[in-house]
């Protein structure tokens, strides 16, 4: 088993390269109106969280993919040191996003060691866990690190350089959650329960606000 430890040394975390893409352009059709990108929980909305996030672990390169509500996004995006990329086709499915940022990414950073891919409606994400998969790439030697929670393997997600070919070939809806599927053998889980706050609806929103405050008496999930 390959650990890129032995390769690189005791800075390893400093050397590798690894590039962000943020996939942000959905309309949020079922969300009745609101633009689900600049719900705010916990004092931020769920983009600049996601964005912010991202920044902090230090690792390469943060492109986000904006779509629908593109302007109002990338105003609260603007003071940030990442790259905003459109994909005019992003009613044909998340493939054409995630084709989007990968092709903005490799374009300008060829050297890239892996590519981490993340959604901006998953708000229990942290930077905690963002460091923890990419210490598990770097020790177990495998090419995908995908977070475990429900039934589900997705994202975040982490793929070695060598899956960048196999991405960009996807269709439609078919995204990481397909090779990650494909390459079952080369992918480590990372048990990621809170994954599941996913939203995708008013009924997820209220979901989340019922939890976050059985957890505490702060801040409430709401447009901004």
């Amino acid at each position: 088993m390959l650990n890129r430890s032995d390769n690189y040394g005791s800075q390893t975390s400093l050397l590798l390269k690894i590039g962000t893409i943020i996939l942000a352009a959905g309309d949020a059709s079922r969300m009745g109106g609101n633009i689900k990108q600049l719900l705010v929980y916990k004092g931020q909305t769920l983009v600049r969280r996601t964005v912010e996030t991202a920044i902090a672990l230090q690792s390469g390169p943060v492109v986000v993919v904006l779509g629908a509500n593109r302007d109002q996004i990338a105003t609260e995006l603007s003071t940030l040191p990442v790259t905003l990329v459109d994909n005019a086709a992003w009613p044909t499915g998340q493939a054409s996003s995630l084709k989007t940022g990968l092709a903005a990414l490799y374009i300008t950073h060829k050297d890239i060691d892996a590519v981490l891919v993340l959604h901006i409606d998953q708000p229990m994400v942290s930077l905690g866990l963002l460091l923890h998969m990419r210490e598990v790439w770097q020790d177990e030697g495998k090419g995908i690190v995908a977070c475990r929670y429900d039934t589900q393997l997705s994202v975040p997600a982490l793929f070695d350089r060598k899956y960048i070919d196999e991405l960009l070939q996807q269709k439609d809806d078919k995204g990481v959650k397909w090779v990650i599927g494909r390459h079952r053998a080369d992918c480590t889980e990372v048990p990621f329960q809170a994954g599941a706050v996913d939203l995708d609806s008013p009924r997820d929103i209220e979901l989340c606000r019922q939890a976050y405050l059985a957890a505490s008496s702060g801040e409430l999930l709401s447009d901004e």
